[in-house]
């Protein structure tokens, strides 16, 4: 779950690789049954303010810039599910290989957001026919 703390501890480590030219590639993967589930939802719910929530989706959005514009190339090894923030994470890579049980999706939640913000990175990768 990209939790904030989650997000943080991304950025960091994005941050250090960014700045390490012995690191020629960064393989991004999960242990356990999901690639990522998105955001944390109990989370969001938590947060009192729009201001809080707007906060967390922007520190987001800068983790998936920081993963376009890494200057290594980054792959996404999707074991399981990728959904919503997941999944934007995998499109945001510049290469994902997925095992024959990955999942993607963007189905949005049952808690008045929708999941919105993928589509740029799903539609810069998914061509039309």
């Amino acid at each position: 779950v990209l939790s904030s703390a989650v997000l943080d501890a991304m950025q960091l480590q994005l941050d250090d690789i960014a700045a390490n030219d012995s690191i020629s590639v960064l393989v991004i993967r999960s242990t356990g049954n999901a690639f990522s589930a998105g955001h944390d939802l109990k989370e969001i719910n938590a947060h009192g303010t729009n201001e809080e929530i707007v906060a967390l989706f922007q520190k987001c959005s800068k983790l998936m810039m920081s993963v376009n514009k890494l200057p290594q190339p980054v792959i996404a090894s999707v074991q399981g599910i990728a959904t919503a923030a997941g999944c934007q994470l995998v499109a945001s890579c510049d290469l994902a290989v997925a095992a024959n049980e990955a999942t993607f999706g963007v189905s949005g939640i049952n808690v008045g957001l929708f999941c919105s913000t993928p589509a740029v990175a799903l539609s810069r990768n998914v061509h039309a026919k």
